[in-house]
């Protein structure tokens, strides 16, 4: 069995206890080097064979799945994050029903979920926003036309941006238009690990923050009013509102 295992965004203790033991179990590690925290790798068994997949192909990798496989040994396959956002393994996946190669995915702590933890905020506040788009600007890899950073941006929408920090002076400017200059925006640089860094500010001034800081790489950037203080409360807590388990007083306390 291949296991596709979701290591979280860097801090260990953010793994999943299914995923921990599974990597405790395996008998092959196949990890992302460039991404996932080595520490996330502790407890594995005496004699596990580890692979650093940052230097390898997909056949390189499948490879050492097949003959694991053979071998009837056990293979974690640990993505950075929830390895369904930008993971790349659906790839492998495909290739593996091909050859008849049972797997499970075990999902993880996306960094994006980290990333609104650290700074103390909530994506989806009421009379804000009820919609987060996580999105990445185009690469090496493509992106559709129709989710090109200028089109999301018209819906002013919460917005996490992957792998694109790099270009955060092309990205701001490109959602200015919709969401003006004065729009909060943020930049979390290696969610939950030791050397973490946040940078806030507004599409105008994030940019020159950014490239003051170094920051290249391996950052989120979040945009939108969420980061903000001002939001309506929740009608879920509201004392005179009636919902399922709970009556409310009726009461017009505004």
């Amino acid at each position: 069995m291949v296991y596709f295992i979701g290591a979280g965004p860097g801090d260990p203790e953010l793994m999943t206890i299914k995923g921990k033991r599974i990597i405790e179990q395996a008998d092959v590690i196949i990890y992302a080097g460039s991404l996932v925290n080595p520490e996330v790798l502790s407890g594995h068994k005496e004699g596990a064979r580890i692979y650093n997949s940052a230097g390898m192909h997909l056949e390189e990798v499948l490879e050492v799945m097949q003959e694991a496989h053979r071998c009837h040994q056990m293979t974690a396959r640990v993505h950075t994050g929830d390895p369904s956002i930008f993971g790349a393994h659906r790839e492998q996946m495909d290739r593996l029903d091909a050859l008849g190669i049972p797997y499970e995915v075990i999902p993880g702590v996306s960094s994006f979920l980290s990333a609104a933890a650290e700074l103390k905020r909530e994506y989806t506040l009421p009379g804000v926003s009820q919609t987060v788009i996580l999105t990445r600007m185009e690469g090496r890899t493509g992106v559709p036309e129709r989710e090109s950073i200028e089109r999301l941006a018209e819906h002013r929408a919460t917005m996490v941006v992957f792998l694109s920090v790099g270009k955060v002076r092309e990205l701001c400017r490109k959602m200015i238009p919709a969401y003006g200059k004065d729009t909060p925006a943020a930049v979390v640089y290696k969610a939950s690990w030791e050397d973490q860094r946040i940078l806030r500010g507004t599409l105008e001034t994030l940019p020159a923050l950014v490239e003051a800081s170094g920051i290249r790489k391996t950052a989120l950037t979040l945009v939108g009013e969420f980061l903000g203080d001002d939001y309506e409360l929740s009608r879920l807590y509201d004392r005179t509102f009636t919902h399922e388990y709970r009556k409310g007083s009726g009461e017009d306390l505004a």
